[in-house]
């Protein structure tokens, strides 16, 4: 059975990661750039990327020859503009001069948190819609909503993950629409065990 406690109505969610892209509008020669920048792997014969890797903030960024970037390993918009004005200063020195403001585009975001409940994922996965819980494979319960659109991993003790969402508006209001459809799952199930004993009983 799940067994609230003490209802906490603000759930903290701290982001993990950001995934963002970006265009310079400028052509790169990657091979020019891994030639040259000790930070960067470049595996043509794998993948048309380059990686380049940020000390502060720790993140990733991979560079395609269209100017085109993706960002990963940042944990607000702050840090991507400051990753994005680095790889711009790296670019420089390889001859690349971008004019532009770049417009940053998050695509997505997570988080970890959790939310202040026990939770017996078998009974919540039979009464959640767009579950999946296997849990000889994997500990979690993977629930989706469906509006804002994002993916939660679920634990047994209430710790949480959640994916999907591409900014703070979307991860807030999801975890609003997280707390309420668990514990209205959650009342369906106390009053269907509630019925049942009541069942037992009158034999």
């Amino acid at each position: 059975m799940a067994v609230a406690k003490k209802v906490s109505k603000k759930t903290q969610l701290k982001v993990q990661n950001i995934v963002a892209t970006t265009s310079l509008e400028k052509e790169v020669s990657l091979t020019k750039l891994a030639r040259t920048q000790p930070n960067t792997e470049y595996n043509p014969d794998t993948f048309p990327g380059l990686v380049l890797r940020v000390k502060e903030p720790k993140s990733a960024v991979l560079v395609f020859s269209s100017g085109n970037l993706v960002c990963t390993g940042t944990k607000s918009v702050a840090q991507v503009r400051n990753v994005v004005q680095q790889v711009i200063k790296q670019l420089r020195k390889i001859g690349v001069n971008v004019k532009i403001k770049p417009k940053i585009t998050v695509q997505n975001i997570v988080a970890s948190g959790a939310i202040d409940l026990d939770l017996n994922l078998n009974t919540l996965s039979l009464e959640l819609e767009n579950t999946e819980y296997e849990p000889e494979q994997f500990p979690g319960l993977v629930y989706k909503l469906e509006d804002p659109t994002a993916t939660f991993l679920l634990f047994s003790n209430g710790k949480l993950v959640c994916t999907g969402t591409k900014n703070k508006a979307q991860l807030d209001d999801s975890m609003v629409q997280l707390n309420k459809n668990v514990r209205a799952a959650l009342r369906r199930i106390k009053e269907m065990e509630k019925k049942r004993a009541t069942e037992e009983s009158e034999f």
